[in-house]
C-alpha cells in the first residue's frame, strides 16, 4: 500500500528500506530463468555467489545459494550456462540491495532450448516475420557494406578477404561485438540498428563462425529477430555452417551458409562481371554486324531494281501515257467541235428559212401602221389611212383607197 508522506512528515531511510523489504517478501519464491554471467566459489565458503542475467535485455540480479545446493549441478553449470533457479527474493536493508536466495538450480538442457526455439519460431512465423514478400532484394554492387561480427574473428577475415578479392573497391563499415554470451544480443542489436540508420550502408552482414547450439542462441533471440525484421537495409545472415539454422536465417533477407558464402552472394566477382561485359559486347557487336549485313543486302537488292537502274524510264512511260491522253483529248474535242458546227449550220439554215426576210425575198410585202403594228386584215385599216410597206429591198408609203380593202401607192 502507498505510504502517506510530505515535506513536513518524511519517513527515515531505514523505514523506507524496511517497507521495501516487506513488499518484496510478499512476492514469495519464484522460478527464474537466466544466464550465469559471474560465478564465485570461494574455497571453504559455505555460500556461492553468482549473477543471473536476462540474455535479451541488459538486466541482471545477484543470486546466492548454499554450497550444497550448487554442488548438485556444479559439474554441468558454469559461466555462460542457462539455468532455471527456484529462489526467494531478499532485501538487504542496510545496503538497500536486492538478491535472490536460490533453493534449487536446474540447468536448461539442449532439448528444452530447442523446444522453446521451435515454439518461438512458430509464434514469429504466425506474425509473418518470415514471409517471403517481406524480404528485400540485395543491391547489385553495394558501395558500403555493414559487417557485424566478433573482433578479430575468422568470420570477419573470411568476409573481408573474399569480398575484396572479388571486388577490390568494396568498402566495409565493421562493428565488432560479442557473438556469444550474455552481452551478445543487446550489442548485436545495437550494431544492426546503428548500421541501418546510416543511409550510405547498402547491405548489412551479420556473421559468426560455427559453434554449439548454446553458442548460437543469441542469433535466435526474439529481440534480435524483431530488430532485423524492422531494418530498412537488407540484412544477410551468415551464422555458423550449413547445418546451423538460427532464427536469424529465417528473418534475414538472404541466408548464407557461411561467412565466405555471404561475401560471394553480396559482392559480385569483378572477373566474372568483366567476362559478362565482354560477352555482352561481343553479342552486341554480332547483332550490329548482322543488322548492317541485312541492310546492305536490302540496299543491294533495291539498287538492282529497274526503277533504280534506269529511273528515267518511269518518266518515259508516263510521257507516253500523257501523249496518248493528250491525243485522245484532242480527237474528242475535235469531234465535239465538228458536231457543234454541224448542229449550228443546220440551226442557221432553219433560222434563215423561217425568217421574215426570206419571205420578203420571194415577193411578199409587210404593211405596217405608223405605230409599227403589222396589218393582218383589210378591215384593220381605214379610208385614206397611210401605211408603210416593207419589201426585200426596202420600204415605201402607201395610202388606203376610200373603199375598205383597196389601196393605191403613193410616193
Amino acid at each position: 500500500m502507498a505510504v502517506s508522506t510530505s515535506p513536513e512528515t518524511p519517513i527515515p531511510v531505514g523505514e523506507v528500506s524496511r517497507l521495501i523489504g516487506g513488499w518484496i517478501e510478499r512476492l514469495g519464491a519464484v522460478w527464474v530463468e537466466g544466464q550465469i554471467t559471474q560465478l564465485s566459489r570461494r574455497p571453504g565458503a559455505g555460500v556461492v555467489f553468482l549473477t543471473l542475467r536476462d540474455p535479451s535485455y541488459d538486466i541482471s540480479v545477484s543470486v546466492t545459494c548454499y554450497r550444497q545446493v550448487f554442488d548438485k549441478v556444479a559439474d554441468v553449470v558454469s559461466e555462460g550456462a542457462r539455468v532455471v533457479v527456484h529462489a526467494k527474493p531478499e532485501w538487504y536493508a542496510p545496503r538497500g540491495q536486492l538478491s535472490l536466495r536460490a533453493a534449487e538450480i536446474k540447468p536448461v538442457g539442449v532439448g528444452e532450448l530447442l523446444a522453446r526455439l521451435e515454439q518461438l519460431k512458430k509464434s514469429l512465423a504466425a506474425e509473418g516475420l518470415f514471409a517471403a514478400d517481406r524480404k528485400k532484394p540485395l543491391p547489385f554492387l553495394p558501395q558500403l557494406i555493414g559487417l557485424v561480427c566478433g573482433r578479430a574473428s575468422a568470420a570477419e577475415r573470411d568476409v573481408l578477404e573474399n569480398a575484396r578479392h572479388r571486388w577490390p573497391a568494396v568498402r566495409f563499415a565493421v562493428r565488432n561485438v560479442p557473438v556469444q554470451g550474455v552481452h551478445a544480443v543487446p550489442q548485436v542489436v545495437a550494431a544492426v540498428q546503428e548500421l541501418d540508420a546510416l543511409p550510405e550502408v547498402d547491405v548489412i552482414i551479420v556473421a559468426r563462425g560455427g559453434g554449439s547450439v548454446e553458442d548460437l542462441l543469441p542469433f535466435s533471440d526474439e529481440q534480435l529477430v524483431r530488430a532485423v525484421s524492422a531494418a530498412v537495409t537488407p540484412v544477410v545472415s551468415a551464422i555458423g555452417h550449413e547445418p546451423d539454422s538460427p532464427l536469424l536465417d529465417l528473418v534475414a533477407d538472404l541466408r548464407a551458409s557461411t561467412p565466405t558464402d555471404a561475401a560471394k552472394k553480396v559482392v559480385p566477382d569483378v572477373g566474372e562481371e568483366l567476362a559478362r561485359v565482354e560477352q555482352l559486347r561481343e553479342r552486341a557487336r554480332r547483332a550490329v554486324d548482322g543488322f548492317l549485313q541485312r541492310e546492305e543486302r536490302g540496299l543491294a537488292a533495291a539498287l538492282q531494281r529497274p526503277c533504280i537502274q534506269r529511273p528515267q524510264r518511269m518518266i518515259e512511260d508516263r510521257e507516253e501515257q500523257v501523249t496518248a491522253l493528250l491525243e485522245r483529248g484532242r480527237r474528242t474535242l475535235g469531234h465535239l467541235l465538228d458536231r457543234a458546227d454541224s448542229e449550228l449550220t443546220h440551226t442557221l439554215a432553219r433560222v434563215v428559212a423561217l425568217s421574215p426576210k426570206a419571205t420578203l425575198e420571194r415577193g411578199y410585202a409587210v404593211l405596217q401602221k405608223p405605230d409599227g403594228t403589222a396589218v393582218r386584215s383589210p378591215w384593220e385599216v381605214g379610208a385614206d389611212e397611210t401605211l408603210r410597206a416593207r419589201v426585200a429591198e426596202g420600204e415605201f408609203t402607201v395610202r388606203v383607197d376610200g373603199a375598205p380593202g383597196a389601196a393605191t401607192a403613193a410616193e
